[in-house]
């Protein structure tokens, strides 16, 4: 799997203090008061949510001190003295920044705000990466929205105050669900038209440094926010198009597969719902492998250990369907889910993929040491290979190869690329 190294030492670190919005609100009333003018920017941190039902609560308190650091960097230039940034109000997972004016400064309303709201959408969708690192693989969506109020006496500051926030609130939504609509007639525009390409990642022999395969990773138009598989294939998840994004992505990685060479295998992601794919049945499969000038014993399946299977006798069944045609099968993120040793035993597959959290430093990690001799051993039961993803040093390689473990995969062997037929 395709990821970027991980510092997982931060995990140990004391969380930073935040600011929250119910510990200066009479400072927020007074200041209000005072100017006569409230500018609101909500950013909506709600997908950091993960990080803390995951992670802990101290990971949580990482993320969000990092999106308010992030936040600072970025519109800080813009914010007087009185203006504050903070998190939201007890239960709500957000980001405020309270701007206080006079009604007639010029262009408060009309420039300064929407002027924030660019500041930090370029800035968190070109640096957002650091938000939430390392627990997520990727940035995060973060909507923003923005609302004002002028002062009116008659009514109490706290909840003008409110309605302000419930403004930018609605705004975000707002904007959420708009960019949601879009993404989902991108997408299926996608899945209509095929425009999937495969990259394709090397699978080394540890011991001769030799290419023995390669992994088929699907990408999404270049330059567009689908490039990314990750967020290809959660959009594609709430949108319920996953069967059949995963489904063309298939196509395109035995398609891009074309100049292959020889010798070498290609390595297949396939989902457990792949088996009711029509273009799946065997005999479609053999004719579109014949088509790429590929045999099955050219190909192995990567079933994810973190997605179910349902059922483990009928999966059996159609594994050793595909088996008797020549097909061998890897069991891929091994180690990412709690399931991993019930899915080894259960499927018995040909190569066990390492998930990148047991090879990243193993190395310098006695204990992860150990625990791949134990898993090799388990392996070597039941006539299974194993590969170590996320390979990212010569040191890590090495100690690959004195563990006993046949192959590596990882960025150490460069960045995924088209094959030669799609140059």
């Amino acid at each position: 799997m395709e990821e970027e190294s991980a510092d997982w030492s931060r995990q140990a670190a004391a969380p930073r203090s935040l600011v929250s919005f119910g510990e200066v609100l009479s400072q927020i009333n007074d200041h209000f008061t005072l100017e006569g003018a409230l500018g609101v920017v909500v950013v909506d941190a709600s997908r950091l949510g993960v990080v803390e039902r995951q992670y802990g609560a101290d990971a949580y308190l990482h993320a969000m001190s990092d999106l308010v650091e992030l936040i600072r960097e970025l519109v800080g230039g813009s914010l007087s003295i009185n203006d504050l940034v903070v998190t939201g109000e007890t239960g709500r997972q957000e980001v405020l920044l309270l701007l206080f004016r006079e009604p007639h400064e010029a262009g408060f309303y009309k420039r300064e705000l929407p002027e924030l709201r660019r500041k930090l959408i370029e800035g968190l969708g070109a640096r957002g990466g650091r938000v939430g690192y390392p627990y997520l693989k990727q940035a995060p969506p973060l909507q923003i929205g923005t609302g004002a109020a002028l002062r009116n006496p008659t009514i109490g500051a706290d909840s003008q105050v409110s309605a302000a926030l419930r403004e930018a609130r609605a705004e975000a939504e707002l904007n959420a669900k708009l960019e949601a609509r879009g993404r989902r007639q991108r997408l299926f525009e996608l899945v209509l038209e095929g425009n999937i390409y495969s990259v394709y990642e090397p699978i080394v022999e540890v011991e001769s440094r030799t290419v023995f395969g390669y992994e088929a990773l699907a990408r999404g138009p270049e330059g567009s926010d689908l490039h990314s598989p990750a967020v290809l294939f959660a959009t594609a998840d709430e949108e319920d198009l996953l069967f059949q994004l995963d489904c063309l992505c298939r196509q395109s990685g035995m398609a891009g597969a074309l100049d292959l060479p020889g010798g070498t295998k290609l390595f297949l992601n396939v989902r457990p719902t792949t088996i009711h794919d029509p273009n799946f049945r065997p005999e479609v499969l053999c004719e579109t492998l014949a088509t790429c000038q590929l045999s099955p014993s050219d190909v192995v399946f990567e079933i994810s250990e973190q997605e179910s299977i349902g059922n483990f006798d009928i999966f059996r069944e159609v594994r050793d369907h595909y088996r008797k045609l020549g097909f061998q099968i890897a069991l891929d993120d091994t180690g990412a889910g709690y399931a991993s040793l019930e899915a080894v035993m259960e499927l018995s597959p040909d190569f066990i993929k390492m998930d990148r959290a047991f090879v990243s430093g193993i190395d310098e990690d006695p204990a992860r040491q150990e625990l791949l001799r134990a898993l090799r051993s388990v392996a070597e039961q039941i006539g299974a290979q194993m590969i170590g993803e996320g390979l990212d040093t010569l040191e890590e390689l090495e100690t690959l190869g004195e563990l006993g473990i046949r192959f590596g995969q990882g960025w150490l062997f460069g960045k995924p690329t088209r094959l030669r037929s799609d140059l």
